[in-house]
């Protein structure tokens, strides 16, 4: 198989029922796709006749024609993992309205409390995810089912899955979900089962490999923004006022330079992907010195995982293998503080930690739809009895990437590119902090 080819459980040989459906096919004939649609991998390429090698590409996503699993008999899964983002019930919800609505399933359960759900010994039993149970749920943040870090092992997740009949796994969830997903089709493989794999990308940090956009990033921009919008004022109203905004971001600094972008107030972004000085001429602590002589005031936005060339890390890990780093904005108020002090300058420092709030509120209008689109896309796949795969983004359309392609990698801001050059202009850093 090709690094981006998506594995199939068996030939589909059952048609859609969205081909009848009265609602979908007023107008005429459903438009479904076909497993040789593709999207280019890169947007960008060189002509065709100086190219070596045929392009990569992912498989576009969409209702397929005939479906692999027979509605009347299909038992569905669905867990939530990891730390909690906007939009993960309005995942829910979609998942079930659409199995319900549109192919007829009506047999979906609600894993709780994340993977330990599928232990031998669950936290709660699984719950029947019904229309009516999901109806108001997109109106609050969180997840109805619960989630959790880590996870029992996948000998012992699919001996639940088995006892449980579930035909279906959609797992909703980061990248050590997405490995426990890929980890848990493994086991499936081996035993010779036929149940579908399914995972829907959820991030806050947007650092998924090959998924241009995760759903909850819009809304922590957008709440991050109120936070530093709030940074300016404090600063501006106080004598050398500073504004210190720590934003999440562990290894991915997206929701800091989109959220400095948006403002247009932020004077330092601080990535875990640039590596800026703290001493000497073109240090941070002299450019802020520098700043409040000149405007009396400045905001700064910093990634938790910014610094890390300075403070190194805690050495230890959460119950997803993830690194925990030093508290960066603690350090940098310490820092900032005694650095003026030094210099016989009194200044203000607000240090504004939103992180909880920004991931527990619920989804705005934009990732709502967004977060409905993800779910129709993951349905439509799972149906079509594709697996060990999860509902990518890219290049505007919704693509199926394999679990495997994404495990361990993590994607990155490019200092290079555009997103770092608009971040520069806006605040007006020194450009060499990379």
């Amino acid at each position: 198989m090709g690094r981006f080819d998506i594995k199939q459980l068996g030939t589909p040989e059952i048609g859609s029922p969205l081909a009848t459906h009265e609602l979908l096919n007023v107008m005429g004939d459903y438009a479904f796709t076909s497993d040789r649609e593709r999207i280019l991998k890169d947007i960008s390429l060189p002509c065709p006749t100086c190219m070596d090698a045929k392009p990569e590409s992912f498989e576009k996503a969409g209702a397929r024609e005939t479906i692999y699993f027979d509605p009347q008999k299909t038992k569905v899964g669905v867990v939530t993992c990891g730390g909690i983002c906007p939009g993960l019930n309005d995942v829910i919800r979609a998942i079930v309205l659409t199995l319900r609505y549109f192919y007829d399933v009506d047999d979906v359960l609600g894993i709780r409390y994340g993977y330990s759900g599928l232990s031998k010994e669950p936290p709660e039993p699984p719950i029947k995810l019904t229309p009516e149970i999901v109806a108001r749920i997109h109106d609050l943040g969180g997840t109805m089912l619960g989630s959790s870090r880590g996870a029992p092992s996948e000998s012992e997740m699919v001996d639940s899955l088995e006892k449980l009949g579930i035909d279906i796994l959609f797992c909703v969830g980061g990248d050590g979900t997405l490995r426990g997903a890929h980890a848990i089709h493994g086991e499936i493989e081996r035993r010779g089962l036929k149940t579908a794999v399914v995972g829907v990308p959820k991030t806050i940090d947007n650092d998924i490999a090959y998924v241009y956009r995760s759903f909850g990033f819009q809304t922590a921009v957008a709440e991050a923004k109120k936070s530093i919008d709030c940074a300016h004022v404090e600063a501006k109203c106080a004598i050398n006022g500073i504004g210190l905004v720590k934003l999440m971001g562990r290894d991915a600094g997206y929701i800091a330079a989109a959220a400095t972008k948006a403002s247009g107030d932020v004077n330092f972004c601080l990535v875990p992907e640039a590596k800026f000085p703290l001493e000497g001429e073109n240090g941070l602590l002299e450019c802020l010195h520098r700043r409040l002589l000149d405007r009396g005031h400045a905001v700064i936005a910093v990634a938790e995982g910014a610094g890390t060339h300075l403070i190194g890390e805690s050495g230890e890990r959460d119950a997803s293998g993830n690194l925990l780093h030093n508290d960066i904005g603690v350090f940098l108020k310490d820092k900032i503080k005694s650095s003026l002090a030094e210099k016989g300058m009194k200044a203000s420092i607000k240090y504004i930690d939103p992180s909880y709030t920004i991931r527990s509120v619920p989804a705005n209008a934009d990732d709502s739809m967004f977060c409905a689109d993800l779910a129709r896309a993951a349905v439509n796949a799972a149906m079509a009895g594709k697996t060990d795969m999860l509902v990518g983004y890219w290049h505007g359309e919704f693509t199926h990437v394999p679990l495997q392609a994404v495990a361990g990698e993590k994607k990155k801001i490019e200092t290079h590119q555009a997103i770092w050059k608009s971040v520069l202009a806006t605040t007006g850093q020194p450009s060499e902090w990379v």
